[in-house]
């Protein structure tokens, strides 16, 4: 059995908790289902036994208080408004994190659940991550911290860290296939009606997608290299590179793993980061054509047309009345 101990303090952000929990809840039922390995026992533990409140109000129940002895499996610390705060404003937590973190096997922090990380020194010399909106304070505040402020989740060693609020299952996701593998994690994902994987370095802001992993580690590897940064250099040869593999015998592997030629694949993912784009931030079409890697809007204008039936424009005005 897994064991995972989310470490709860007032103000945390319920889906910090919840997310993470239910993955790993069902990660159990499938396996369970299969016969196969065990699953994993979630327990909420905090400063005393009872309900702990939320940011907005709703109350979770920690059967146990934050134990000072014994093993633990994965460490796991929510964020929220008052997380933050207790980084600063209660010692106690960040002193327990301290005693309790070289008895755990993995250190994980949602959100930001990684101030009380970063004060208590765990996150000193590592790569992390937290909310966007909070990661210029995180940087600010601990400048030992090598803060990624746009990756979906960072892994560094035994110590995980992920963004803001959703990519919260995101990073559970991740940890029940480190354990289990992809097969299972796309299960889970299937049946919570969630994004079926938005790999660790995609950007927070990146539209995901429903496409599953391909079973080839280089075909993978090539999806893992579109999906976090669309605008870059995503040239067949290019990819066929990165991935150690002949441009023909990577075409061919690509294709018969995920449906498509790779080509065809690379500008889906762009239109669909162009759109997010577009509906999320008040840039211009050409902006949006250079950041999601089109080259030229009229080039974007034409996989618009292709993909979603209207020209980008279009597309941008209509989200923006709709916004208004």
């Amino acid at each position: 059995m897994n064991d995972v101990l989310v470490a709860l303090t007032p103000g945390y952000q319920p889906l910090d908790v919840v997310g993470p929990h239910e993955v790993f809840s069902v990660a159990g039922a499938l396996l369970t289902r299969d016969g196969g390995a065990s699953g994993y026992s979630t327990r909420l533990a905090a400063a005393e036994v009872g309900p702990v409140r939320a940011d907005s109000g709703l109350g979770l129940v920690a059967t146990e208080c934050l134990p000072e002895r014994g093993p633990i499996g994965t460490l796991l610390v929510p964020g929220g408004f008052g997380v933050r705060r207790a980084a600063r404003d209660a010692p106690e937590f960040v002193a327990w994190l301290q005693r309790a973190a070289p008895r755990a096997e993995r250190v994980v922090s949602v959100c930001t659940g990684a101030f009380p990380l970063a004060a208590a020194g765990l996150l000193d010399g590592l790569a992390a991550t937290t909310h966007w909106r909070w990661a210029g304070q995180l940087a600010a505040e601990h400048p030992a911290v090598d803060v990624h402020e746009d990756a979906m989740y960072v892994r560094q060693g035994r110590v995980w860290t992920s963004g803001g609020v959703t990519a919260g299952i995101d990073l559970a996701l991740a940890l029940v296939e480190a354990d289990h593998g992809p097969d299972l994690a796309q299960r889970i994902a299937r049946e919570l009606l969630v994004f079926v994987r938005r790999p660790g370095g995609q950007s927070q802001f990146a539209a995901p997608t429903w496409d599953p992993p391909a079973r080839r580690p280089s075909v993978r590897a090539a999806q893992d290299l579109i999906h976090a940064e669309p605008g870059a250099d995503l040239r067949v040869p290019e990819l066929a590179r990165r991935v150690d593999m002949s441009v023909r015998h990577f075409t061919r592997e690509f294709t018969r793993e995920l449906g498509r030629p790779p080509a065809e694949y690379v500008e889906q993912v762009r239109v669909d980061a162009a759109r997010r784009l577009l509906e999320s931030e008040p840039v211009l079409v050409t902006e949006a054509a250079t950041r999601c890697g089109f080259g030229s809007p009229e080039t974007m204008r034409r996989a618009f047309l292709r993909r979603l039936g209207v020209a980008p424009d279009h597309y941008r005005r209509h989200f923006a009345a709709t916004a208004s």
